[in-house]
């Protein structure tokens, strides 16, 4: 049992998935002798919880960290097992948001389902592609809180949006990006402090927490990470991020993981 007191904390998309968007054999063989030898292999997405629909006892044996780290839910137990939410505190940022970018959607992700406030297509393809239902609403205070997160969508200003919350709201947490959406959390929260939790909550010292990511939404994992991996083909901010270099996902990265996991243990 060489990984007894091991946690492996691994990214979805981009990193446990390979470009056909399934789990290899050679990583399924290298999940399934990392959990036999006492390892505690778990996922961490920015999905949420009715939005993660990858649960399998079959290789993932730990609670699941969702929202980048704004919670833990024992899929298993069925019950969450920690959670650092949104709530109505963060209602004048989105009105304030809304009134200086009018044509910004924002989306909420409370425990169950979703609401949209000004609905576009984009929007309702997003909770399609997550399989979860959605509510149309007019006004933010329609949206059931707690949230686990909050987005902004705009294919033109998400830049601007967050110069915007800097500028105006410096203590607003966001996750920075290039992309079109604007993803704000609690504060404090990010998949690194979502690590830790779950360690804490497992009995697992941090010096034996590792992490795998490609993603700029992984930055803070990796750094936390007793040793943070970043496959070959990931972004350059999780690259840089990272201690160790591995295979990309199109050639088994969380295996790869795994083997130097192995050697050094």
């Amino acid at each position: 049992m060489k990984f007894s007191k091991v946690l492996l904390a691994s990214d979805y998309d981009g990193t446990l998935y390979d470009e056909n968007g399934e789990i290899t054999p050679e990583v399924r063989q290298a999940i399934d002798y990392f959990i036999k030898n006492g390892g505690r292999f778990t996922v961490s997405t920015g999905r949420t919880q009715h939005g993660f629909h990858a649960f399998d006892s079959s290789y993932i044996n730990a609670p699941v960290l969702l929202a980048n780290g704004a919670m833990a839910y024992d899929y298993a137990a069925e019950r969450i097992v920690f959670e650092r939410p949104l709530g109505t505190e963060i209602i004048p940022v989105i009105k304030a948001v809304r009134e200086a970018f009018p044509s910004t959607s924002v989306e909420f992700f409370p425990h169950e389902g979703g609401y949209i406030l000004h609905d576009s297509p984009t929007s309702q393809e997003h909770f399609q592609v997550l399989q979860m239902p959605v509510k149309v609403i007019e006004t933010p205070e329609e949206a059931d809180p707690p949230w686990a997160k909050v987005m902004f969508f705009s294919s033109e200003e998400s830049l601007l949006i967050q110069q915007y919350l800097t500028e105006r709201f410096p203590w607003v947490k966001y996750l920075p990006t290039t992309g079109s959406y604007v993803e704000m959390l609690q504060q404090g929260v990010d998949k690194g402090t979502g690590l830790f939790a779950l360690a804490d909550a497992l009995g697992i010292d941090r010096k034996d927490c590792y992490a795998v990511g490609d993603g700029e939404n992984d930055v803070h994992m990796l750094r936390a990470a007793a040793i943070g991996f970043a496959p070959e083909n990931g972004s350059e901010m999780a690259k840089q991020a990272a201690d160790r270099i591995v295979r990309p996902n199109t050639n088994g990265t969380v295996a790869h993981v795994i083997e130097i996991l192995d050697e050094l243990y």
